[in-house]
């Protein structure tokens, strides 16, 4: 079966040049013909990965491609996925799959939501990659992928794909949990990392601010996936420490004046708590900041 990857950027990529290389049928699907044609002038998808280059040439094709879709990786930011999504779900076959690879949460459900005939399993992932140019990505950092079925089921047999591949996999009973963990840790370090304009090791100048936030957001996760919140704020600590020399990816979108997933982080959190009556006001104060520091740069707050 052949896997189609909807949104070539840094983690789309990363999957695909992976998959290809272990001789899995891959796909990918480009949003316009310009698009398409600057891929096909490229040879290919480079992908990097300690200290060498390789190159996939991974055949593509455009949205109303009239080929049916049995396996679709989201691989868009959670801003974009929904749209992109449209575009190309008439192509997916009854019973289809649809991997959904975004940040935070609120993108995952509203997907699952509107097209309920296909079984749509979310994915939190711990890796790096970065785009070093056009097709062209640099695997930054080893880390694991959580996937799952919120809505139950057992795992698909494909899984076998993803170890021949070399992608690092675990299958959750319970995807929800590890996507509130992760929503967490990014709602602790990105806002804070845009606001101080630091790396993430700069953030420990700030542990009142950081201690604070940690304490309302294990409160959010006590309420939501009380099994996220154990030791929360260690492990918030450990991530900043891992990860001191680096800009968080919230920072890096603000840098280079690209709209951020804010509403899918903070936003949700707040939203959240709204909707079970928690009063957050850290959380709310840093949403309100957030916000207008991206307003005065001209970028979107949703």
């Amino acid at each position: 079966m052949t896997w189609h990857i909807l949104g070539a950027g840094a983690l789309g990529s990363l999957w695909a040049t992976r998959l290809a290389r272990a001789a899995v049928p891959v796909r990918l699907i480009l949003r316009s013909a310009q698009r398409l044609g600057e891929y096909q002038r490229s040879g290919g998808l480079n992908l990097k990965e300690d200290g060498r280059s390789s190159v996939q040439r991974i055949p593509a094709e455009l949205p109303d491609t009239p080929v049916p879709i049995e396996r679709l990786l989201v691989a868009c930011k959670a801003y974009d996925a929904e749209a992109a999504i449209a575009q190309v779900v008439s192509r997916l076959v009854p019973g289809g799959e649809i991997l959904l690879l975004q940040n935070g949460l609120g993108s995952q459900q509203a997907i699952a939501e509107r097209w309920p005939q296909a079984r749509c399993i979310f994915v939190s992932s711990t890796e790096g990659a970065y785009r070093e140019a056009d097709f062209s990505v640099v695997f930054a950092g080893r880390g694991q992928n959580w996937l799952g079925d919120p809505g139950g089921g057992d795992a698909p047999s494909w899984l076998d794909e993803l170890e021949r591949a070399g992608i690092a996999h675990i299958w959750s009973s319970d995807i929800l949990t590890r996507l509130w963990r992760k929503l967490a840790l990014n709602c602790a370090i990105n806002p804070l990392s845009v606001l101080h304009d630091c790396r993430n090791g700069e953030l420990l100048q700030h542990r009142e601010q950081l201690d604070a936030l940690c304490e309302e957001l294990g409160e959010l996760l006590e309420a939501n996936a009380s099994a996220a919140a154990c030791d929360l704020q260690v492990e918030v600590l450990r991530v900043i420490e891992a990860t001191a020399a680096n800009y968080s990816s919230m920072h890096q979108d603000v840098r280079l004046g690209r709209r951020t997933e804010i509403a899918y982080l903070l936003g949700h959190a707040c939203a959240t708590a709204d909707s079970l009556g928690l009063p957050v006001p850290k959380l709310r104060e840093l949403h309100r900041r957030l916000c207008e520091y991206l307003r005065q740069r001209g970028l979107p707050t949703h």
